[in-house]
């Protein structure tokens, strides 16, 4: 009963007020960081909580499929507001740390060349991109089949994005293990019901 409670509140609930509740955040934290409400290195923190929402919505998104399968739960209308809100905050992160970070271009491309965790952020950037320009109807009926491949994408960018949480911290802390222990999680309870049908 409580999961067609759940079922029916999601379908009453436009996708529009998730893109709305979910942005909300990114002005917010400008905002701290402009009135010093980040700390002594705003510019620093504003990337942080960027980046570990951006993380937040891949491990969201990650979650929809699984809820379904095991739990009953369908939220798979949001997927794709979750999958371009994801892509929102990486751009987001990404502008804060070139445009107020770094600053100097030639500078740029040698933290990217030289720096592992920036080379790895880069790459989880750059696969996001093709899915973003396809997160439409017009894309799903253009390239079918070939269009769930190329979404499939998102379990690497997840990985890539937890892994780039735990390079980039100092020593050995927990958040970005958790993190990265989710993604892993979320994508063995995925892949299981292959694997079951296989030994079958």
């Amino acid at each position: 009963m409580m999961i067609d409670q759940v079922n029916n509140i999601a379908k009453a609930v436009p996708t529009w007020c998730l893109y709305i509740l979910c942005a909300l955040p990114a002005p917010y934290f400008f905002y701290l960081g402009v009135t010093g409400g980040l700390g002594v290195e705003p510019i620093k923190a504003l990337e942080h909580e960027l980046g570990e929402i951006a993380l937040q919505l891949l491990i969201a998104g990650l979650c929809i499929t699984p809820l379904r399968k095991h739990l009953g739960i369908n939220l798979i209308k949001f997927r794709r507001a979750i999958g371009l809100l994801a892509f929102f905050y990486v751009t987001l992160h990404l502008l804060v740390w070139l445009v107020l970070d770094v600053q100097i271009l030639s500078q740029i491309w040698a933290d990217i060349l030289k720096r592992p965790y920036i080379t790895v952020g880069m790459l989880g950037f750059v696969l996001m991109i093709p899915l973003a320009i396809t997160s439409n109807n017009l894309s799903i009926r253009k390239l079918g089949v070939q269009w769930r491949k190329l979404h499939k994408l998102t379990y690497a960018i997840a990985l890539l994005g937890a892994l780039h949480f735990i390079m980039l911290s100092k020593g050995l802390q927990l958040e970005p293990i958790i993190y990265m222990t989710s993604v892993l999680g979320l994508l063995a309870l995925r892949w299981q019901p292959k694997r079951q049908l296989q030994r079958s």
